[in-house]
C-alpha cells in the first residue's frame, strides 16, 4: 500500500507531500503523480516514488494507481474541465481498487450553491456512485486566494470586491493540505465528509484594515457592484468565464456561504487553524 497524491507538484498537492513527510511516511511509501517528471525531481529526490500521469490523458492514469493504495484526488485546476479530468481519475481508482479515495471539494458540499462548486458536487456524486471508500475535504477558502494577489491591492491602496459584509472562513493552504495527510494516515475517517475552513471568520474590510496596519498605509475596502468588479477583472486580463465565476463567489460570500466555521480543520491537524493576520504578515515579509 503506498499513499499517491496527485497533482503533487501543484500549490496544495507539494504541501501535502511534504505534510506526510513530517508526519513520519516513509518517502518510499508515497507516490507522487505529476503530469512533469523534472518539475517533481526535488521530490524524487527525497525518495518519494514518481509515477507520471495526466487529468486529460486518460489512458496515462490506469498506471498511477494500485490495489490498496490510499490515494488523495486533487482537484484539478482548469475550471469547465475538471467533471471529464475528475472522471478519468475516478475511472482508474476504482479499475485498481484502491483502499480510499480522498477528494478536495468545497465547502458545503452539495449545500453550495455558488458556480465554482457545481463540478465539484458533480465529482462527489461520481465517487459516491463508483462504491469507492471515499473521504470528502471539503476545503474553504484559501486565504492566500487573497494574500498571493496583493499586487494590485498595494498599487491602489483598495481593496476591491462585491462581497458586502459577509465574511469568510479561510485557512492557509498548509493547514489544508496537514488535514489531507490526517486523513491519508490515520484511521476512521473512510466513508466520511469534512467540512473544512479557518477557526475566524473575517470580513473583507477587516482584511482591508488588517493590510493597514501591517503596512502603515490605508487600505481601502471598495465594495463595488458586481457589474462593476466584472468590468475590473475583464479589464485586468481575466478572461470572462473565470472573472463571471470570481463575481459569483463574491456574491456567495455575502450571502455567508463560506462563513461556517465547524471546527473539522482544527480537529484534523490538532492545532488552531492560521490566523489571518499570520498570513498576511508572511505575504508582505515575502
Amino acid at each position: 500500500m503506498s499513499i499517491v497524491v496527485t497533482g503533487a507538484t501543484g500549490h496544495l498537492g507539494r504541501l501535502v507531500v511534504e505534510a506526510l513527510l513530517a508526519a513520519a511516511v516513509p518517502a518510499e511509501g508515497i507516490v507522487a503523480v505529476v503530469r512533469d517528471e523534472e518539475k517533481a525531481a526535488p521530490l524524487a529526490a527525497r525518495g518519494v516514488r514518481l509515477r507520471v500521469a495526466d487529468y486529460n490523458a486518460p489512458q496515462t492514469l490506469a498506471p498511477a494507481f494500485r490495489a490498496g493504495d490510499r490515494v488523495l484526488l486533487v482537484s484539478g485546476n482548469e475550471v469547465g474541465r475538471r467533471v471529464p479530468q475528475h472522471t478519468a481519475v475516478v475511472e482508474a481508482a476504482k479499475a485498481a481498487g484502491v483502499a480510499q479515495l480522498a477528494y478536495t471539494g468545497v465547502l458545503g458540499g452539495p449545500d453550495a450553491d455558488f458556480k465554482l462548486a457545481d463540478e465539484h458536487k458533480v465529482t462527489e456524486r461520481l465517487i459516491l456512485d463508483s462504491g469507492l471508500p471515499y473521504t470528502f475535504l471539503r476545503n474553504g477558502w484559501y486565504t492566500e486566494n487573497y494574500t498571493e494577489n496583493l499586487a494590485p491591492v498595494l498599487a491602489h491602496d483598495a481593496v476591491v470586491a462585491s462581497a458586502g459584509e459577509g465574511r469568510i472562513a479561510s485557512a492557509a493552504r498548509v493547514d489544508y493540505a496537514e488535514a489531507a495527510a490526517a486523513v491519508l494516515t490515520g484511521e476512521g475517517h473512510l466513508n466520511k465528509a469534512y467540512e473544512l475552513s479557518g477557526d475566524t471568520a473575517w470580513s473583507l474590510a477587516e482584511y482591508a484594515a488588517e493590510l493597514t496596519r501591517r503596512t502603515g498605509r490605508t487600505i481601502a475596502y471598495n465594495d463595488v457592484p458586481a457589474e462593476t468588479l466584472l468590468s475590473v477583472l475583464t479589464g485586468a486580463g481575466v478572461p470572462a468565464p473565470m472573472a463571471e465565476i470570481l463575481v459569483d463567489v463574491d456574491k456567495a460570500i455575502e450571502r455567508g456561504l463560506l462563513a461556517a466555521t465547524p471546527g473539522d480543520l482544527a480537529r484534523l491537524i490538532g492545532r488552531p487553524t492560521t490566523p489571518l493576520a499570520e498570513t498576511v504578515a508572511k505575504a508582505l515579509a515575502s
